[in-house]
């Protein structure tokens, strides 16, 4: 069971698929030997955060140890940015939906308006945080970044595991797909589990965050694993993750007297990531029949992203590891493994270190975009202290660093989801002509002199506004 004070008993184990090197025609390119991953937890101190997510494809590295001493990372100079004007909230409008789980409350709050690109306009730096499997327990790792996110004036998304909003008694209203009546590879959630996790879901949403989800039950591999699935199993997995979000008072009589949470899950989730990033292609297929707009499901090179299938692929992306010679994805898990293998607790004389190489990764990746090519930058997390706790450092130092700077967008990926639907087509395919890193030669003003203002782009809607990630910046 997965309690508020408890990691989730039931564990599973997925051999991960392993990356380095640059993406090559949507696959990778150069793998290292595949490692055993298991469920994001497993530490063995008994803590956790509810709703762990999946551990991703990680690549194993095999080399001597290193120096102690991560290398350092050419920072640019520190710009303190403003935090972005949004409209007002509208006036809050309440209607229950169905059980009073959810509720119509109005337009999200604290959601400015995407604004297309002048012609020969900068595009701004966007970069997403968002958080696999996320939940409220006794590490409160939710309400912690919560926090950093209202500091930093950063938005994030937080992808939500659907029997984090079941309790253990009730797990037989799971019917997961190629498993029997019940079954969870990360367990379920109890009375008070439930009752933090809402609280913290309703907050972010109304903080401005968006809720994705992890869908259900995270199971890997081969044997009946995620990947395995077929389109209507995905519907089936997909409408049980709603479920849950929706009847979490009728599953938990105890939670009757909590307030809804605001807004209509079936409006507001529009994407999430696959366990362990399998099973992509299906997915895709199964989401966007029903609301999906993206997904971060795959791994991809720091560049723009396009639509595959008719979404936005938002993928994580292979990132540097400062001090060795190949890139991993921008996720803690994925440093965790080249580090202290599938050993959650490491060598503790070790945890700065590791933490600290996260972070400088994050921020090199974070520098070749920004003064490259601009390509949005996209991290995934876990609400867990491995290694000691190093990387949530790591992240909120990077949080620190890059949501301050000027031209630097933190978004959820709805917002950026938002901002891509509003610009004109021809110059997000001039965007995506420029490689990881590569700036206009010429400049910006001159690289995207006379776009924003084709014909394709006036029919897809030149004067549409969408809620999205607030005025974008003069051309520098």
């Amino acid at each position: 069971m997965m309690a508020a004070t408890t990691r989730v008993v039931s564990r599973r184990a997925a051999t991960e698929r392993a990356a380095t090197g640059r993406v090559a025609l949507g696959v990778v390119a150069v793998a290292l030997t595949a490692g055993v991953a298991g469920c994001s937890g497993g530490s063995g101190d008994d803590t956790g955060a509810a709703g762990p997510g999946a551990a991703e494809k990680a690549p194993e590295a095999k080399e001597a140890p290193e120096a102690k001493k991560a290398p350092e990372v050419k920072r640019a100079p520190e710009v303190k940015k403003e935090a972005p004007e949004v409209p007002a909230a509208p006036n809050s409008v309440l209607r229950l939906i169905g059980d009073g789980s959810t509720a119509f409350t109005g337009s999200q709050p604290k959601q400015p308006v995407a604004k297309r690109l002048a012609p020969g306009q900068k595009p701004p730096q966007f970069v997403v945080f968002s958080w696999d499997g996320a939940g409220e327990d006794s590490q409160k790792l939710f309400s912690r970044f919560r926090e950093v996110g209202r500091k930093y004036h950063a938005n994030m998304t937080y992808f939500l595991s659907g029997v984090y909003m079941l309790p253990e008694d009730k797990r037989e209203l799971y019917d997961p797909p190629k498993h029997n009546v019940g079954s969870s590879d990360i367990g379920f959630n109890d009375t008070e589990g439930i009752r933090n996790t809402i609280t913290q879901v309703r907050g972010a949403w109304e903080d401005g965050n968006e809720i994705g989800t992890h869908f259900n039950g995270h199971f890997c591999g081969p044997e009946g694993g995620v990947g395995t699935w077929s389109v209507d199993q995905w519907k089936s997995e997909i409408s049980q993750a709603k479920a849950f979000v929706k009847n979490w008072k009728t599953n938990d009589p105890g939670l009757e007297a909590e307030k809804p949470l605001p807004f209509d899950y079936d409006k507001e989730l529009i994407g999430g990531r696959t366990p362990c990033l399998e099973g992509q292609k299906n997915m895709v297929a199964a989401a966007r029949t029903m609301g999906f707009r993206y997904d971060s499901s795959g791994v991809n090179n720091q560049v723009w992203p396009k639509k595959k299938d008719g979404v936005w692929d938002l993928s994580l992306q292979l990132v540097p590891v400062p001090g060795r010679k190949f890139e991993t994805l921008s996720m803690d898990y994925n440093f965790m493994v080249n580090q202290s293998g599938t050993e959650t607790q490491g060598d503790p004389g070790m945890h700065e270190y590791w933490g600290n190489q996260m972070r400088d990764g994050l921020l090199q990746a974070f520098y070749r975009s920004y003064d490259g090519n601009r390509a949005p930058l996209i991290i995934g997390n876990h609400f867990e202290s491995w290694n000691g706790g190093t990387y949530m450092r790591a992240v909120e130092d990077t949080i620190a660093t890059v949501c301050t700077k000027e031209g630097v967008r933190c978004v959820s990926f709805r917002q950026l989801a938002d901002w891509l639907d509003a610009q004109d087509p021809a110059t997000l395919a001039k965007l995506a002509t420029l490689d990881v890193g590569q700036a206009p030669e010429e400049g910006w003003s001159a690289f995207l002199d006379g776009t924003g203002t084709s014909e394709a782009g006036r029919a897809a809607g030149a004067d549409k506004a969408h809620a999205g990630p607030g005025e974008d910046e003069n051309s520098r």
